[in-house]
């Protein structure tokens, strides 16, 4: 059988390429106060700017500064980091101070856009919250990280039905970022699309333990679970109508027919059986109808239309 994906081969967590991805110019540079007009506000009117103000004595700073030039390298040249030793630029910390800027503790962060101050934080945040601050930054400047373009590419590749294609973009993201939950469930749902549920089971099981409970990968194992009991459930499909058109109350039979249901892509009926049994006995079985359905959610993901309409009909019933 082709190996489609292989999650051995994928990198482990790590840092990018000291050029970032785009394989230009560092975007990392160390800064001083002759340079800062040049680097900074000039610079800022090209792509936005961070500028680290760090010191050697300082505790926080090796372990932001790291993360910062992590991040930016990754952003391919869409936002570059300049670094300010605050010791041996002690004139243009005392003229920015003066402007307002809270450098009096360190590490702090200034981010700037068209020559203006767009943002700023101070202290050591962990990566996935500097991560978020460049993401931030760039969707002001009108832009966004390359990792998002790939996600959307990936995205309208499996819209179009090419799950092959989507593969290899998904792939290549998780060469940027390691620890990409949508990536890797979007190899495992392609996975799936074309038959090869195996495979995507292995690439489930093999994501960074950090994100093994994401929601989107919570999301997959859902789907791999629905559809080998999907499969069991279809054959039986007569049995369970028969045994409801004989007890309204078999509340087994009801939830195997919605998992049948499922299976055939009928969504919006399935979601009805349980509904229907939530009406007649919620508690029955430790509430298995409503865990049924939000085992469906999850496999569809949650902004689904029948996870939407389905999440509404269940509150109608819960909150009524």
């Amino acid at each position: 059988m082709e190996v489609l994906f292989d999650p051995a081969r994928q990198p482990a967590p790590g840092g990018a390429a000291p050029n970032g991805a785009a394989g230009g110019p560092d975007p990392v540079s160390d800064g001083n106060q002759q340079t800062f007009m040049q680097d900074v506000i000039q610079g800022s009117r090209e792509v936005p700017i961070l500028v680290d103000f760090w010191a050697t004595w300082c505790g926080p700073c090796k372990t932001l500064t790291p993360a910062l030039e992590k991040v930016v390298r990754s952003a391919g040249g869409r936002v570059r980091l300049v670094k300010i030793d605050i010791d041996r630029n002690k004139q243009l910390v005392a003229q920015l101070t003066q402007m307002g800027l809270p450098l009096q503790s360190v590490p702090t962060v200034v981010a700037f856009w068209q020559g203006q101050i767009a943002d700023l934080f101070q202290g050591a945040l962990p990566e996935s919250e500097v991560k978020k601050f460049v993401e931030g930054l760039l969707k002001v400047a009108g832009g966004q990280m390359p990792t998002a373009d790939l996600l959307a590419e990936a995205k309208q590749a499996v819209e179009q039905g090419d799950h092959q294609g989507a593969i290899e973009i998904f792939g290549a993201l998780i060469e940027q970022e390691p620890e990409n939950a949508e990536a890797f469930a979007g190899i495992a749902r392609c996975l799936m699309a074309l038959g090869e549920e195996d495979q995507a089971l292995e690439v489930i099981n093999n994501v960074p333990a950090k994100i093994a409970e994401h929601t989107e990968i919570v999301g997959v194992r859902s789907a791999l679970e629905l559809a080998a009991e999907g499969r069991r459930a279809r054959e039986k499909f007569g049995e369970f109508e028969a045994r409801l058109a004989a007890d309204a109350n078999d509340h087994a039979a009801r939830i195997d027919l919605a998992v049948a249901l499922n299976s055939a892509d009928e969504r919006d009926q399935a979601v009805d059986q349980l509904i229907e049994a939530i009406k007649r006995d919620r508690a029955w079985n430790e509430e298995a109808a409503r865990k049924q359905l939000v085992k469906f959610f999850e496999a569809w993901g949650f902004s689904d239309p029948a996870s939407v309409a389905g999440r509404r009909k269940l509150s109608s019933v819960l909150f009524r």
